[in-house]
């Protein structure tokens, strides 16, 4: 099994456009979301990744979620992965899964441990870090002959586990250095600390693909949930002047939302970036917007000859 070409970047000039899913907890999750997939496939992004709970929390669901995108859609399901908690046996039984469905890539991360653990919950595992999972997955498919692209996060606003900037460029270099294909970023509002923090990528010599992780505000109490989610990242004082000038009205705070995330890609897109991954919380309508407005070809839409 060959692994997915760098998700088509080696090969094109062009940029990819990807897509964020959660697997819902719930079957009538599912119907809503797979009632919205038509419109996503309809903006023929570069790859779609399906988030994994914290401890692998919602693995059944990830599994079940990637691979009815893998047959049920024209959509290239990227999983999520997380180490944290795990024992390399039960690693290794989600790899051999998906390799066995056609999976290509995986994006291997730390994650975080589960807010209430169950008694399930083995709190030591055997990774400490994300490169610790990207050396097994490669190991893995040394092993039995299937080898994984294999995506790592970037934090351009830092991480609350590592202040020491240096450390966390040490890190990330550590995860390259362990076999990894290509990064996507934590979201950010900021693209001046994206664009600097991209620079000290390349400084350390890091010259994989970078995918700029975008997430359109919809709503305050979105904005809210970011904020908790999203530990350490800026909210600028124009985008949020914006929004208070919305005086909460919802159609307003969605169309400053999604023009502050449309002018986000479209200065990305300007300096050359890479690839945009757009965090969709499953839904299409910003997502469709912003992609409209900017009027991009996909790497997987020039692959195709569109």
């Amino acid at each position: 099994m060959a692994p997915m070409p760098l998700l088509g970047l080696e090969h094109s000039d062009r940029h990819t456009v990807s897509f964020e899913f959660f697997p819902p907890r719930k079957p009538e999750g599912f119907d809503n979301l797979f009632e919205r997939m038509s419109e996503f496939e309809a903006l023929e992004p570069s790859f779609v990744s399906v988030t994994y709970g914290a401890g692998g929390a919602t693995r059944d669901n990830t599994h079940e979620l990637v691979i009815r995108l893998l047959n049920e859609t024209s959509l290239t399901p990227v999983p999520h992965l997380t180490c944290i908690g795990h024992r390399k046996h039960e690693i290794d039984t989600i790899l051999e899964r998906y390799a066995e469905a056609g999976v290509r890539n995986i994006l291997a991360l730390r994650g975080d441990p589960p807010a209430n653990p169950t008694e399930s919950w083995d709190p030591n595992g055997d990774f400490d870090h994300a490169a610790d999972l990207v050396q097994h997955i490669q190991a893995f498919g040394d092993r039995n002959g299937c080898s994984f692209g294999i995506g790592v996060a970037g934090f351009p606003e830092g991480h609350p586990d590592t202040p020491n900037s240096l450390l966390r460029m040490d890190h990330l270099k550590a995860k390259v250095d362990a076999g990894a294909d290509w990064i996507c970023t934590q979201l950010f509002f900021n693209n001046h600390a994206f664009h600097d923090w991209k620079e000290r990528v390349r400084l350390k010599k890091i010259d994989v693909p970078i995918q700029a992780g975008i997430m359109p505000i919809t709503s305050i109490g979105g904005l809210q949930r970011m904020a908790d989610l999203a530990a350490g990242t800026v909210f600028p004082a124009p985008l949020l002047k914006s929004l208070s000038r919305c005086n909460e009205d919802p159609e307003s705070v969605m169309q400053v939302g999604i023009h502050w995330a449309t002018e986000q890609c479209r200065d990305l897109l300007d300096q050359d970036v890479d690839g945009i991954h757009v965090y969709t919380l499953n839904k299409s309508d910003a997502s469709r917007r912003i992609h409209h407005a900017l009027g991009v070809k996909t790497a997987k839409s020039i692959r195709e000859g569109s």
